[in-house]
């Protein structure tokens, strides 16, 4: 527990700003309505989640990937590439938007642990160009990567996160020039056109066993040429309305989709709540991450981009599924699945 992984936890006048937040109730964050973890005895979850798993639940072979083209990308005016799970770089304005990078093959602190899927990994943290914006949505390892960031620090100019992760950062060596942390609902001007509102989600936070000392966020960013929803992990709620009518309509919404479970369906969506959440966002384009890299549920590898692609080509609405390292053209999406998982 003393290594830096861990993080630090919020302390002086970080910790007196938090204490102000709504958000803060009796020594934790809270989210808006009552959250459990699970829903199931913790016997029958973790009998579950160590003996019913999907005989599929890893790729057999290296998982379909295609290697970068940074010169290609940096020749788009505005483009994404998905990194796996829920991480992905975007080139955007002529700014370069980075978002919870986990690039060091494990979402662990467990030496072994939680290793990537073979062919996921497709870049390294030193093969990144410079970060105009570095977003983190909350403090869990498969989205706040210790090693990623600790290489990453020379190269970032702004990092936002909210309220209380800037403590883990600071132990790691970032400076408090570099950190934006917020609450929900804050909005922040960045530069030459950017602007982001720090949104809600239902989740939860934690490196160690403190937990919930941290705020877990989305993010709403818009910039000269678009309107982009940056989620977080986050179950079904009525959050996703309530930005929706705000903030919205956005271009593309990028969401969780994946590494779900009906014993803890209040922290994670299931694919067909992705769909809802989209319409709710008034979202135009679903872009479904947080999948294809790593084993965190009992579901197969696939399921989860076979899932909301159907309930997306039920329900009319916009998808698209890129493969890890493909690159995005923001201004002609191609809005149908284009089924690489079965390749």
């Amino acid at each position: 527990m003393l290594h830096p992984q861990f993080g630090k936890r919020p302390s002086g006048a970080r910790l007196e700003n938090i204490k102000k937040s709504t958000q803060f109730k009796d020594g934790k964050f809270q989210n808006t309505r009552n959250t459990p973890q699970v829903t199931k005895s913790l016997g029958i979850a973790l009998y579950e989640f160590f003996f019913k798993k999907d005989k599929d639940i890893k790729p057999s072979n290296n998982i379909p990937s295609k290697t970068i083209d940074w010169e290609e990308i940096h020749k788009q005016e505005n483009s994404l590439v998905w990194l796996g799970h829920s991480s992905y770089f975007m080139h955007i304005d002529g700014k370069n938007i980075l978002v919870d990078p986990v690039l060091s093959g494990s979402a662990s602190p467990i030496p072994g642990g939680v290793q990537s899927f073979k062919g996921s990994d497709i870049i390294t943290s030193e093969e990144l160009p410079k970060i105009d914006y570095l977003f983190i949505s909350h403090d869990h390892y498969d989205h706040m990567d210790y090693k990623t960031l600790k290489i990453l620090q020379s190269k970032i100019d702004k990092v936002i996160v909210g309220l209380g992760v800037g403590a883990h950062l600071e132990s790691w060596g970032y400076t408090t020039n570099q950190i934006i942390e917020a609450d929900w609902w804050d909005e922040i001007n960045l530069a030459d056109g950017f602007k982001v509102t720090i949104t809600p989600a239902r989740h939860f936070s934690g490196r160690s066993i403190w937990t919930a000392n941290t705020l877990w966020v989305s993010f709403v960013l818009q910039t000269p040429q678009h309107n982009l929803y940056l989620g977080g992990d986050s179950g079904y709620d009525t959050h996703f309305k309530e930005i929706g009518n705000k903030l919205g309509p956005f271009d593309l919404a990028i969401l969780e989709n994946g590494q779900y479970d009906l014993g803890w369906k209040y922290i994670h969506m299931m694919p067909e709540e992705v769909i809802q959440a989209t319409k709710d966002l008034k979202a135009n384009i679903l872009f479904p991450v947080h999948s294809s890299k790593f084993v965190l549920a009992n579901h197969s590898w696939y399921e989860p981009l076979d899932r909301v692609s159907t309930a997306a080509l039920k329900e009319k609405q916009a998808i698209t599924t890129p493969m890890i390292g493909e690159i995005v053209n923001l201004k002609s999406i191609k809005t149908e699945p284009n089924y690489w998982w079965k390749q």
